[in-house]
């Protein structure tokens, strides 16, 4: 199945999935647009995600006790579902706005040329109008949390606006893209407690570590066109060393995980996440050849398993705390 028309002919975009639901259910003039924002690809908005949940759950379940009610330790279901949509939001925002910055870029790269920015599918007003289109979605979701939340998340507008030009200027845009990427680590520990405290730190420098980690295995896709173009990467940069960084970076991220949890007092009982979602990064630098750009692009999409194993670990260690009185 078809996805989009190029500017030339009809035509699938290189890197879009083909078959998928979003293009059965959008009409055709749409099709672009969902392009823009990604909605076919999810992973990106999962990535955004988990952080957010993490945050949640990890100040909910804070300095649990056995005689404290069940649902008091849970992340309310209307705050998941807050940065549920404000995730999908702001990632398409910011999918959207990179292709405007990349748009020169994109239209040299192989895998990316047929997007709608550099195929003509859409012109840049209309991309513009639909990014402020997202963005307005996402500053409703952010009016919804507390006082001290909401200026916070928007102090992260900053880091989105110069993540597009950083691959141009330092062999780390994927540091850049961590820092904004992880923000929702300190936004569900905020919208708690009203504050950034030593576990959010915790959890967001971890995350940024992670983020670093699984996004050089995807750049490793486009390396050879990034160096024709002159796109800077930590693919680029680490080149045979992959591994070992990746061993660092994930392991590191592991480690500030483990303190936050530590530090925010989360049942023990949580670290079985952390240690089944560790062996889940092991694998990943096991099996890996950065060679192999299908390969790169698979374990780059399996960090949503590692999310999953995160969040389920201190949903379940919380679940544990409350059902210890009735074993």
């Amino acid at each position: 199945m078809e996805t989009v028309q190029s500017k030339a002919a009809q035509g699938r975009v290189a890197d879009a999935p083909s078959g998928h639901w979003v293009y059965r259910i959008l009409p055709r003039a749409l099709w672009p647009y969902a392009q823009l924002a990604r909605w076919d690809r999810p992973i990106g908005w999962q990535l955004l995600l988990w952080p957010c949940w993490w945050s949640a759950a990890l100040a909910a379940s804070a300095f649990a006790r056995s005689a404290d009610p069940v649902l008091s330790l849970l992340p309310l279901p209307s705050t998941l579902v807050l940065f549920l949509i404000g995730a999908i939001a702001m990632r398409g925002a910011g999918c959207t706005y990179n292709d405007l910055v990349d748009v020169g870029i994109d239209s040299e790269v192989e895998r990316t040329r047929s997007r709608p920015l550099p195929s003509g599918q859409v012109s840049r007003w209309q991309a513009w109008a639909f990014l402020i289109v997202q963005a307005l979605i996402g500053l409703v979701v952010l009016l919804q949390f507390n006082g001290f939340a909401v200026p916070l998340g928007i102090s992260s507008l900053g880091i989105v606006a110069i993540y597009p030009f950083m691959k141009r200027f330092t062999d780390w845009p994927q540091l850049v893209l961590g820092l904004a990427f992880s923000w929702g680590a300190l936004m569900g520990w905020a919208n708690e407690f009203d504050a950034v405290d030593g576990p959010a730190l915790l959890l967001y420098i971890g995350s940024i570590l992670w983020v670093i980690g699984y996004d050089t295995i995807y750049a490793h896709q486009d390396k050879e066109d990034d160096a024709i173009v002159g796109v800077r990467s930590t693919a680029r940069y680490f080149g045979e060393n992959t591994k070992s960084w990746l061993v660092g970076l994930y392991g590191g991220a592991l480690i500030c995980f483990a303190f936050a949890f530590a530090s925010a007092q989360v049942p023990l009982v949580s670290l079985a996440g952390l240690i089944a979602a560790g062996a889940h990064m092991a694998r990943q630098i096991a099996v890996i050849n950065i060679d192999d750009p299908d390969q790169c692009l698979k374990l780059f999409k399996s960090n949503n398993q590692v999310g999953w194993l995160i969040f389920l670990g201190l949903i379940g260690g919380a679940l544990w705390v409350a059902m210890k009185p009735l074993i």
